[in-house]
C-alpha cells in the first residue's frame, strides 16, 4: 500500500485481513512517540505547572526565576524522568489500547456488512476517499467513544508517576529522586496519595482525547481531499502534523478547567479534597480565570507534543506495514 493512504474500496473489506504490525510494534511505536515529545517539551509542562499552582504565578516572572537559578537549563528539565516515564508508557498504553479498540469495532464492522463494500456506519473503515491514515477510519462517535476509553485507561496505570511528576515539577516540594517522593507520598497520604486529582484526570483526559481523535480524523480526511490523491510520505506526514495541532489547540481549549483543577489537586490534596470542592474553591479564592491558567502554555505544548506524537506514531506502522507487506509478498513468490 502507498504510504498512510487507506486502500479503496474496490479491495472490499480486504485490508483488515492484510498482514499487520504485531500488536506489540503498536506498543513500541507509542513508548518512543511518547518518549521523544515528552523530553523536547518538558519546559512548556514545567511552566504550566508552576503557573497554575497558584493565582500569583504567572508566565514570564516564573520563566524569568528559573533563567536566573545557578542551572536554568536543569531547572527547566527539572522532573524530565518522571515526565518521560509518564509520557513514553502512557502514549504506548493509549497508543496500543487504541489500536486494539479501533480493530475491534472495525472488525464488528465487517461482519455486520453484508455488501463487503460499504460498510457505512459513520466514515465506515475503508472509502475511495484516501487519507493519511494507517488505522482504520470509524465514525464520530466511534472515534470519541475508543478515544476516551483508551486514554481513562492509560491514565488510570499512569497516574501514580503523573502525581510524581506533578510534585516534581512544583517548587513546593524538595524531591531528588523518585524513590524518595514514592517515600514521602506514602508515609504523608498512603496509597491513595498516588492517585491524587484521578476524577479530574479522568474528567480532562476522556473528552480531551475522545475530541481530539474525531477533530484530528476529521481534519486528516479534510486536508487529504484538498492535497489530493497522489501525496507522497511528506505529504502525508504534514497532514498528520496539521491535523495534530489543530485539533490538538480545539480539545485543549475545551478541556483546560479540568487541567488546571486536577494540578491543585495533584499538589494540595488536603487543601483541596476532591473535584467539586477544589473547583468551587479556586472559583472563590482566585476567580473563574483561574479555571484558564496555563491555557496558552498547555495548548502550545499539546499542539506540538501531539501533533509530533501522532505524526511518529503513524510514520512508524507505515512503514511497519509496508515492510510487513514487501514480506507477505516476497513469501508468496
Amino acid at each position: 500500500m502507498s504510504h498512510g493512504f487507506s486502500p479503496s474500496s474496490t479491495q472490499h473489506v480486504k485490508p483488515l485481513q492484510q498482514t499487520k504490525p504485531h500488536p506489540t510494534f503498536h506498543f513500541l511505536a507509542g513508548l518512543l512517540s511518547g518518549l521523544s515529545t515528552s523530553v523536547l517539551l518538558q519546559p512548556a509542562d514545567l511552566l504550566k505547572t508552576r503557573v497554575q499552582q497558584s493565582r500569583t504565578s504567572t508566565l514570564l516572572p516564573v520563566l524569568r526565576a528559573l533563567l536566573a537559578s545557578p542551572h536554568p537549563i536543569a531547572s527547566l528539565w527539572r522532573g524530565t524522568l518522571p515526565s518521560a516515564l509518564r509520557t513514553g508508557f502512557g502514549s504506548a498504553l493509549y497508543f496500543s489500547s487504541l489500536n486494539t479498540l479501533r480493530q475491534r469495532v472495525a472488525q464488528g464492522q465487517q461482519r455486520v456488512s453484508t455488501e463487503g463494500v460499504s460498510l457505512s456506519l459513520g466514515d465506515g473503515i475503508a472509502s475511495s476517499t484516501r487519507s493519511s491514515s494507517v488505522l482504520p477510519r470509524l465514525s464520530n462517535s466511534e472515534n470519541l467513544l475508543t478515544g476516551a476509553v483508551a486514554r481513562v485507561f492509560a491514565g488510570f496505570w499512569m497516574m501514580p508517576v503523573t502525581v510524581i511528576k506533578v510534585r516534581y515539577e512544583s517548587d513546593f516540594y524538595a524531591y531528588r529522586s523518585m524513590l524518595g517522593a514514592s517515600r514521602d507520598i506514602l508515609s504523608r497520604e498512603g496509597l491513595r496519595g498516588f492517585f491524587a486529582g484521578l476524577g479530574a484526570t479522568a474528567v480532562r483526559d476522556a473528552p480531551y482525547a475522545g475530541l481530539y481523535v474525531v477533530f484530528y480524523e476529521g481534519s486528516k480526511k479534510k486536508l487529504s481531499g484538498v492535497v489530493g490523491k497522489d501525496g507522497g510520505g511528506i505529504i502525508a506526514a504534514s497532514v498528520n502534523f496539521a491535523s495534530g495541532v489543530f485539533a490538538a489547540g480545539l480539545a485543549t481549549s475545551i478541556t483546560n478547567p479540568f487541567d488546571a483543577v486536577k494540578t491543585r489537586l495533584q499538589l494540595f490534596p488536603v487543601k483541596y479534597g476532591n473535584m467539586v470542592r477544589a473547583t468551587k474553591l479556586m472559583v472563590k479564592e482566585d476567580g473563574v480565570r483561574s479555571l484558564f491558567d496555563g491555557l496558552a502554555l498547555r495548548m502550545g505544548r499539546k499542539a506540538l507534543s501531539s501533533a509530533l506524537a501522532w505524526t511518529v506514531y503513524e510514520e512508524l506502522i507505515g512503514r511497519a506495514e509496508r515492510y510487513a507487506g514487501k514480506t507477505s509478498a516476497n513469501s508468496v513468490l
